[in-house]
């Protein structure tokens, strides 16, 4: 029998939703909801966070209306998405103007840090070339501020009718903080995410590089050594700063 309004038949509604559940959740939790299973809790050991948001955005919001903040949100996530898609990585979640996405959670990458890395690399490439709006131009392209942490946690299914797939544990806390003391399209590491990036970047096909910030102090955890992403032409170029620094230091000196 068809459903009133002719949107179709209860087949057909029942298929749409249950590829939206396969699209939303890991295949596993897919199918324990479809079924009407209880979801049980699951530890994860290593896993490897990534948070990002859009700087300025409330000021973003203030100068344009909320239809073309909803047009840019959709531009900048939809290529998020596709490349989130090309790389196997799994996104938990958008709240505003904030994306989560993870890696080694859903299937096992043993090169998960470095793989997240480079996600982050092409998605600082995918804000600068996303205009806040496409008929003021004036107001230039989306900046992007970035954090990954990696470490265990625990993933787990939330509400029921309107369940959420989502992460809990401190390795969440620090991916955020990570993030909130990022700058504008840089990408700032964990000294834990910054050793694992070292030790998987020869197995992972593209180049991945990590440079020194220092120590700062973290809210909620204290003085924490991080690390910024780069490319290897960032690396370099960071190099060439420092000599440069240093022979005028000497010149001065002498």
């Amino acid at each position: 029998s068809r459903v009133d309004g002719g949107d179709g038949t209860e087949e057909e509604n029942e298929r749409k939703a249950s590829d939206l559940i396969y699209d939303v959740f890991p295949e596993h939790i897919a199918h324990a909801l479809r079924d009407g299973k209880k979801v049980e809790p699951e530890k994860k050991e290593m896993v490897s966070i990534y948070f990002s948001d859009i700087v300025g955005f409330t000021d973003i919001c203030s100068k344009i209306d909320v239809e073309k903040v909803s047009d840019m949100l959709d531009r900048l996530y939809t290529a998020l998405d596709r490349i989130a898609g090309e790389l196997d990585i799994f996104k938990i979640e958008t709240i505003g103007d904030a994306y989560m996405c993870v890696t080694n959670l859903v299937e096992e990458q043993e090169d998960h840090a470095a793989r997240l890395a480079f996600f982050a690399m092409k998605a600082v490439q995918v804000a600068a070339e996303t205009m806040v709006d496409e008929e003021q131009k004036e107001l230039g392209c989306v900046k992007l501020r970035i954090g990954i942490n990696s470490g265990p946690v625990v993933a787990n299914v939330i509400g029921t009718s309107r369940p959420k797939y989502t992460l809990f544990g401190d390795t969440v806390n620090i991916a955020s903080r990570m993030e909130s003391n990022s700058l504008p399209q840089k990408i700032l590491c964990s000294e834990k995410t910054a050793h694992l990036i070292q030790e998987q970047k020869q197995s992972f096909e593209q180049r991945v590089c990590v440079l020194e910030r220092g120590i700062i102090r973290v809210k909620g955890k204290g003085p924490m050594e991080t690390y910024w992403i780069c490319s290897e032409e960032e690396m370099l170029a960071s190099k060439v700063v420092v000599q440069e620094e240093d022979k005028s230091i000497a010149d001065f000196v002498i």
